[in-house]
């Protein structure tokens, strides 16, 4: 057992729990996007030497990833699989590495539905079976859609998950930039900000069913990273939609568990803004592939005379390079150069030893 929660994957209330806990004592939980088990193990290493709670996702084209390339994703079914094995992963390894997990899948636009309602089925067998889910919570991913649209949708899915406590995460507005092939480089820039109006709508809907639910409200945010001043985040919107739905439906302060999307490229300042209004939840996908690349890159360039070939390098012409060109040495520095800036993200979210 930990401090405040159990170790391994969160699931069913104790999922709200962990976000109403961020939201009190005014920390955000990193979610990364993970591709395969270099990833996901450093994500769960990090997480466990910060003693902290960390929130593992997985896009559509990360789960194709890691179900393997070579396989036919027809009617979604490599993604399925691909989320299936790594929500095993995850279970078997979480309570090893001794950290608390939300097991999420990150946007899912309405082609990809297919790909959630084979996860819906697998949750429910698991639930039937251990008295658990699979997944902590999915997002549904309908902002392209009416807001009408968006939320019927997003009911239906709703009652569903509801029966599993599945928590659902929604998205109102657009998170700008390009990702897994969902191009938002060109929207119109009223829609990169959500409108209290819109998130009261959704509130009033969802409440209905359960209260395990958050919301990714946009207020600027691009997928990416950009030049100064290419993006212009207003956090502000969460606090004003925060205001208006306590003053609406008569709640406590800071209603909604909010998330923040495009999280890579932001300020000290502008997340420690966002968690100010409610942010529980912050995604970080584009700096951490990035410094997984550097790490492997940097190995690459300092040891490219052990790597031009089998036998042979600078200190004999018969010596052996395996101990150089084993994957598992290039791997590993990726992996220690994500777990560098991750913990940067752990420490600008205010998420050190809270567990």
């Amino acid at each position: 057992m930990s401090k405040k929660f159990p170790f391994g994957v969160a699931t069913g209330n104790l999922v709200k729990e962990i976000f109403e806990y961020a939201k009190e004592n005014v920390f955000s939980i990193p979610a990364v996007n993970v591709i395969g088990s270099n990833t996901m193990n450093t994500v769960m290493e990090t997480a466990a030497e910060v003693n902290s709670p960390v929130i593992i996702q997985l896009s559509n084209g990360g789960a194709i990833f890691n179900a393997g390339k070579g396989l036919s994703n027809e009617k979604q079914k490599a993604a399925i699989q691909g989320s299936i094995a790594c929500a095993m992963h995850i279970h078997e390894l979480a309570s090893y590495y001794k950290t608390t997990v939300i097991l999420h899948t990150d946007h899912c636009s309405k082609p990809f539905l297919p790909w959630i309602d084979g996860l819906i089925e697998a949750n429910e067998k698991y639930y039937k079976r251990f008295g658990k889910t699979l997944f902590s919570s999915h997002m549904l991913d309908l902002s392209q859609e009416s807001l009408k649209e968006n939320i019927n949708i997003c009911e239906q899915y709703f009652y569903r998950m509801n029966k599993s406590k599945i928590t659902l995460e929604i998205e109102l507005g657009v998170t700008g930039g390009e990702e897994d092939g969902i191009d938002n480089s060109n929207i119109e820039n009223n829609k990169l900000y959500t409108q209290p109006e819109e998130v009261a709508y959704a509130y009033e809907r969802l409440i209905k069913i359960s209260d395990n639910f958050i919301i990714a409200a946009s207020f600027g945010n691009v997928h990416g990273v950009y030049k100064p001043g290419n993006v212009i985040l207003r956090p502000e919107i969460l606090k004003n939609t925060q205001k208006y739905i306590q003053k609406k439906f008569h709640t406590n302060e800071k209603p909604i568990s909010l998330v923040f999307h495009g999280g890579s490229g932001s300020t000290e300042k502008e997340i420690q803004k966002a968690i100010s209004f409610g942010v529980v939840k912050m995604n970080v996908d584009t700096d951490l592939q990035y410094a997984f690349t550097c790490g492997i890159r940097d190995y690459m360039n300092i040891n490219k005379e052990y790597l031009k070939k089998q036998i042979g390098n600078p200190k004999g012409k018969h010596i052996p390079n395996k101990k150089y060109y084993d994957p598992r040495i290039w791997l590993r520095e990726g992996e220690k150069s994500f777990k560098k800036i991750l913990k940067k993200y752990f420490e600008f979210m205010n998420n050190i030893n809270t567990l």
